[in-house]
């Protein structure tokens, strides 16, 4: 067959030769593939199946999770087999580290498929215009989603201005975040101009769900590194715009059981990825991955003792941890198992047989509780005091928590009482990392260990706060 040009061959030489020799039944095709819409719609799974099991599993495994081990919420194994996930919750990373490759490498092959679609899709002669323009509105959505990851984790990235493979790649330099950025929005933007209000499958975003992640990278660029605080008003515009619209987005809180989110299809689903429990897609980091080996689990995640002991209590926290575990005849108290810490129930599987390393759980990239604390936060930094609507967005994530509402609270502490409660209601979902780096608290979040948890490597320094170009890519392009 025809060459294809798979993005990580751009970089990764050792992996190229079996990755554009195979035949990956329309999972990945060339431009010369792009002559119809099944063609178009064939990228489009392709570029989906990046970001999971079936080209670089992505957001599917524990590799997220293991990249944010530098906020407070998350640590892991003491010991055992957990080097690679240690090195990220002790702030030594080496660029030979495993677990973010999948998101590295993942990102990187949808970049190249969606770039593909945009730039192919008017060749096109036959096919439901309307179709074709959804799905070039989904690939503007993932190659956004894509750069925006890249950039808040490694901060300088390669832009690629083509999906074909050209030798001046393997040499391409690296752009600025602000760069970065700028196609971000540009691509988003331009989602949010052909996403239909309804989605057209579980998985796949609507304009609601392109406004949502628009509001979210307009709130980190507020922070650091990009620190423009004019952001903070357009975050809350988007934001109000999902808001104001959530009967027409298919989008509330979910009041019916806190812990019952997790296991997917509610309509505090703003946008997941939905697998289906099977090796070619399925999430790997419920399951076995959040248990610990008392009960045959392999304790690859799990809370701080601190962040757990000042979590409010109430129906959340009944619902976040998991506090006591069957083994044998006996339950044990968490205070008695091998690491002597809380596990996280959201993460456990809802239904069926939990001590398993795959689950058909989705994985929620965005919830309406995101929205709705985008809105109070960003509304409360754009030079106004906290607003009514704030008050009521903030107030309703308390109220499902079993929180009394706050009131009347100067614009500092509205803003901290936000961070607050993004940090609990988003425990263990990587948000809190990402918050702490924009807000530029890494260092005082990790400055007060208890007992039993693991401490960083040495002094935090903003160079830290972004991880290393994976080796192999940086041995291949001496630029990166």
């Amino acid at each position: 067959m025809k060459k294809l040009y798979i993005l990580a061959a751009f970089f990764i030489a050792t992996s190229c030769t079996k990755a554009l020799e195979e035949d990956p039944q329309g999972l990945v095709i060339g431009s010369e593939g792009l002559s119809s819409e099944a063609g178009l719609e064939a990228a489009l799974t392709g570029a989906y199946g990046a970001l999971m099991v079936p080209w670089e599993s992505g957001f599917t495994t524990v590799g997220q999770i293991a990249m944010c081990m530098g906020a407070d919420d998350l640590t892991t194994h003491p010991g055992s087999n957990k080097e690679d996930f240690r090195e990220f919750d002790r702030f030594n990373v080496s660029s030979l580290n495993s677990r973010m490759t999948p998101i590295w490498r993942g990102c990187y092959k949808t970049i190249q498929s969606t770039t593909n679609i945009i730039n192919n899709y008017q060749q096109i002669k036959d096919g439901n215009e309307a179709t074709i323009k959804v799905i070039v509105g989904e690939a503007y959505f993932l190659r956004g989603l894509c750069y925006y990851w890249l950039t808040r984790s490694w901060g300088e990235v390669p832009i690629i201005p083509s999906e074909k493979y050209s030798s001046e790649y393997l040499s391409l330099k690296k752009s600025t975040p602000q760069e970065v950025y700028k196609v971000v929005e540009a691509d988003l933007t331009k989602a949010e101009e052909l996403v239909p209000n309804t989605r057209r499958a579980p998985g796949r975003p609507n304009k609601g769900s392109v406004k949502a992640l628009l509001a979210d990278v307009y709130l980190t660029q507020g922070g650091w590194p990009i620190k423009d605080q004019g952001k903070y008003a357009l975050a809350a515009s988007k934001a109000k715009e999902v808001i104001d619209n959530k009967t027409t987005y298919g989008f509330d809180l979910y009041m019916d059981g806190f812990l019952k989110i997790f296991a997917g299809n509610t309509k505090e689903d703003v946008f997941a990825f939905y697998t289906r429990g099977q090796w070619i897609t399925y999430n790997s980091f419920y399951g076995l991955s959040t248990m610990p080996e008392d009960e045959g689990g392999w304790s690859d995640f799990f809370p701080e003792l601190k962040f757990f002991n000042e979590f409010p209590a109430g129906s959340r926290k009944d619902a976040t941890f998991s506090t006591s575990f069957v083994v044998g005849a006996n339950t044990i108290p968490w205070e008695n198992t091998t690491t002597k810490h809380p596990y996280y129930k959201k993460f456990t599987i809802q239904s069926g047989t939990k001590n398993t390393y795959m689950s058909n759980s989705p994985v929620i990239m965005i919830r309406y509780a995101h929205v709705l604390l985008i809105y109070a936060e960003a509304q409360a930094r754009s030079g106004a005091a906290p607003d009514a609507q704030a008050y009521d967005a903030l107030n309703a994530v308390r109220q499902r928590a079993g929180l009394l509402p706050v009131s009347g609270l100067t614009p500092a502490d509205f803003i901290n009482a936000v961070v607050d409660e993004r940090k609990w209601e988003f425990a263990g979902e990587w948000s809190r990392w990402f918050d702490l780096v924009r807000l530029e608290k890494v260092e005082e979040a990790n400055a007060v260990k208890a007992p039993g948890d693991l401490t960083p490597s040495g002094p935090i320094t903003k160079a830290q706060y972004l991880l290393p170009i994976p080796g192999a890519d940086a041995q291949v392009n001496p630029n990166l």
